[in-house]
């Protein structure tokens, strides 16, 4: 009997430490309606209307069109790809990556049947009149085509004034116990050019 108390208590003390492991994420993509000192309220791209608060230590990036040109060996991106009809990845967005993110593949809700490569650039060339980029990751390689409607974009800093109504915004919020949403970094638009993933 006394192991079992034991026990007990041990599974109550750490009660509040499995529910803060319990907290999940998820993914904001809409537009601002408003903000409110650190709280934004974002429609979402299928109608949903949240309230996204603001960390105190909260990143804003602002989105930055690029071109495939810009594309060389050695940067480190995301790339969203759809099959193509024969098979081959078929690039929707390529965005810049920081490099403490994690690289590998996984799949992606950007779209139905997407796929997500955090991948190092080792070409990015015109063959046969199509572009193709080719990205390596844990010791794999893939190549993609990039048709022109394909997004390029990269980020840079930006402010809580870049916060505004009107403009699109992409985060991963962390989801409370209780609903609450929170943020410790949001991309979002500027000048039309919107955070692609």
């Amino acid at each position: 009997m006394k192991s079992l108390a034991l026990v007990l208590v041990a599974a109550t003390a750490l009660a509040p430490l499995n529910a803060a492991f319990a907290q999940s994420t998820a993914r904001v993509r809409g537009t601002i309606t408003a903000v409110d000192g650190s709280v934004m309220a974002v429609k979402t791209r299928d109608g949903r209307d949240v309230k996204l608060a603001l960390a105190d230590n909260a990143t804003v990036a602002v989105a930055k069109a690029a071109r495939f040109e810009d594309l060389k060996a050695g940067d480190f991106v995301g790339a969203t790809t759809t099959p193509g009809t024969d098979g081959t990845p078929i690039v929707v967005e390529v965005h810049y990556l920081s490099p403490t993110t994690a690289e590998g593949q996984t799949s992606s809700d950007l779209m139905p049947n997407a796929t997500m490569t955090n991948a190092s650039v080792t070409g990015a060339n015109v063959v046969n009149g199509k572009r193709e980029i080719t990205l390596q990751f844990k010791g794999a390689t893939q190549k993609a085509v990039v048709p022109d409607s394909a997004a390029i974009v990269h980020t840079v800093p930006g402010t809580r004034a870049d916060l505004v109504a009107g403009e699109y915004v992409f985060a991963v919020a962390q989801v409370g116990a209780d609903g609450t949403m929170t943020v410790p970094r949001v991309q979002v638009s500027k000048d039309g050019v919107r955070p692609p993933q």
